[in-house]
C-alpha cells in the first residue's frame, strides 16, 4: 500500500494528500479536521481500518488546510465549508480522479454532502458515517445540541486538548481508560493542531448548517449511525437518511463515533462493502488454543518530549529488537506492533511469560519500563490478525499490570504447574468490557 504524502496548490495553499489501496474503485474518505497523514500510520488500528477500506479500491485521505501537514490558516480567517470543499475537489484532480465514493466521517459529513451536491458528476456514491446537518439546536431542529450544552463542550475540549484523553469517555467510551488508546489520542490532537486552533476550529464546525442541500444530494446514499453515540446522537442520523432523497439508515450498536478505528470498526467496514458491492467480506477464520500477550512502553509520551523525536524513535527501534530476539527465541509469533508494544502469540504458556519476563529484564538497561499481560484461551486467526475474547482478556489484563509487571489470568499458573514458575495472586479484579471478574497473579520467579 501506498502511504507518500504529496501535495496539491489549492486557492489558499498547499493540500497533503495520500493515495492507498487499488482497484478501480475511488474513495475519497473525509473525515474531521483533527488529523495528521504522515502520524496517523503509527496506530495500528487505524493502519488496520484502511488497510481493509483499500481492498474495495483506491483509498484518497487528506489533511484539511490548518490540520496535520496541510498549510496553517490564520485563526481570524478560518476556512469555510465552500473552501474546504474545494481541498477535496483540488486532492481529486491531483489522483486522476474522475468519480469517487465519498465517505463522510463525524465533522467531515456537511463537507461531504456539500461536495456530493454541489458535484454530482464527481461522487459516485455517499457514505454518512455518526455525522450531522447541523450541530446545534433550533425551532425546527430539535434533535440537536442545546447552546449551553454546546458551549461547555467547547469549553472541555479546549481545557484537555492535546493533554488529557476525557473526551474518550464521550467520543469513544470503548477505549476509555485503555492506557495505550489514551497516549495515542491525545498525541494525535497535539499532531493534529495546537489547542487555540482546534477550539476555533470546533466551534465553527458546531455552527454549520448544510440542511437546504439534502435535497440536492443524488448519489446513492448510506447513512451509518450508533444507537448510543453520544457525541451525535440518533436523531441526527435519522434526520439524515429521512432528508437525503433515497438515502438508507443503518442503525449500529455501539456509541463509538470519533476515533472511527476502533474494535467495532468491522461492523461499519462489513455495511460500506455491502454498499458498494452487494456482497460482504467473506473471512476464512481459523481457531486455536493460544496464549496471548500484549506488552506496552510505560511512560513513552514523557520519553518522547524528554528525549526528541529523533532519540526516542532510536530508543523505541531498540526497544523492538529486543522483543523480536526474544519472542524468536521463546517461539512466540508477532501479530502486531500497538504503538508502543507489542501482541503476539505462543503455542505454550511457559515459553510466552519467559519471553514477557525476559523482555522485561532486557529493557530495563535501555532505561525503560514495560507492562505485559498474558492469557490463554480460544483465538481466531483472520488472515495475520487475531481475535476473540482471549485476545481482549490479555489486553485488559496487561491495562491492569503495574509498570515492570508481568500480570496473568489465573489460567497460566494452572497450565504451566510443575514449570517452576512461582506467582503471587493479585486476587479478583473487574476488566473493563469484561463481565465477570477475573482472578489475576503476578510473576514472581521464573527459574
Amino acid at each position: 500500500m501506498r502511504r507518500q504524502t504529496r501535495y496539491v496548490r489549492s486557492a489558499g495553499g498547499y493540500v497533503a494528500f495520500q493515495e492507498l489501496g487499488g482497484g478501480t474503485r475511488d474513495i475519497l474518505f473525509v473525515t474531521s479536521w483533527a488529523t495528521n497523514l504522515d502520524a496517523m500510520w503509527e496506530d495500528p488500528s487505524l493502519t488496520h481500518f484502511f488497510r481493509r477500506l483499500g481492498r474495495l479500491g483506491r483509498v484518497i485521505c487528506f489533511d484539511k488546510r490548518g490540520s496535520g501537514v496541510s498549510d496553517p490558516v490564520p485563526l481570524a480567517a478560518l476556512p469555510t465549508l465552500e473552501v474546504w470543499m474545494d481541498d477535496a475537489r483540488v486532492v481529486l484532480d491531483a489522483t486522476r480522479s474522475r468519480q469517487a465514493v465519498v465517505v463522510g466521517d463525524t465533522e467531515g459529513g456537511p463537507m461531504a454532502m456539500l461536495l456530493a451536491a454541489t458535484y454530482p458528476d464527481r461522487v459516485s456514491h455517499l457514505v454518512l458515517l455518526n455525522t450531522f446537518a447541523r450541530w446545534r439546536r433550533a425551532p425546527d431542529f430539535p434533535v440537536g445540541m442545546p447552546e449551553e450544552a454546546c458551549e461547555r463542550l467547547i469549553t472541555e475540549y479546549e481545557r484537555h486538548w492535546g493533554q488529557h484523553p476525557a473526551m474518550l469517555a464521550l467520543t469513544a467510551p470503548s477505549l476509555a481508560g485503555d492506557p495505550r488508546a489514551e497516549e495515542w489520542f491525545v498525541r494525535y490532537q497535539r499532531l493534529a493542531m495546537p489547542p487555540g486552533a482546534a477550539t476555533q476550529m470546533y466551534r465553527w464546525v458546531t455552527r454549520l448548517d448544510v440542511r437546504a442541500v439534502l435535497p440536492a444530494i443524488s448519489a446513492p446514499t448510506l447513512v451509518l449511525h450508533r444507537q448510543d453515540n453520544d457525541h451525535y446522537r440518533l436523531g441526527h442520523g435519522r434526520y439524515l437518511a429521512a432528508h437525503v432523497p433515497g438515502a438508507r439508515l443503518v442503525e449500529l450498536p455501539g456509541a463509538d463515533c470519533f476515533p472511527f478505528y476502533t474494535d467495532a470498526s468491522s461492523q461499519v467496514l462489513d455495511e460500506v462493502q455491502g454498499f458498494l458491492t452487494g456482497a460482504r467480506e467473506e473471512v476464512s477464520t481459523e481457531r486455536e488454543l493460544a496464549t496471548v500477550l500484549f506488552t506496552d512502553i510505560v511512560g513513552s509520551t514523557g520519553h518522547a518530549t524528554r528525549l526528541g523525536d529523533s532519540r526516542w524513535r532510536d530508543l523505541h527501534a531498540a526497544h523492538d529488537e529486543v522483543v523480536r530476539r526474544y519472542l524468536a527465541t521463546f517461539g512466540g509469533k508477532e501479530v502486531k506492533t500497538t504503538g508502543d508494544g507489542f501482541l503476539a502469540t505462543f503455542d505454550g504458556p511457559a515459553r510466552a511469560v519467559r519471553c514477557a519476563t525476559a523482555v522485561r529484564d532486557a529493557v530495563q538497561p535501555l532505561g525503560l519500563q514495560i507492562r505485559a499481560g498474558l492469557h490463554t484461551g480460544e483465538i481466531e486467526r483472520v488472515g495475520g490478525d487475531v481475535s476473540g475474547v482471549a485476545v481482549h482478556l490479555a489486553a485488559r489484563i496487561m491495562a491492569a499490570a503495574e509498570p515492570g509487571e508481568v500480570v496473568v489470568s489465573r489460567v497460566v499458573p494452572d497450565l504451566v504447574v510443575g514449570s517452576g514458575i512461582e506467582f503471587a495472586d493479585l486476587g479478583t479484579a473487574q476488566l473493563r468490557g469484561i463481565p465477570a471478574p477475573w482472578q489475576l497473579c503476578r510473576v514472581e520467579r521464573v527459574p
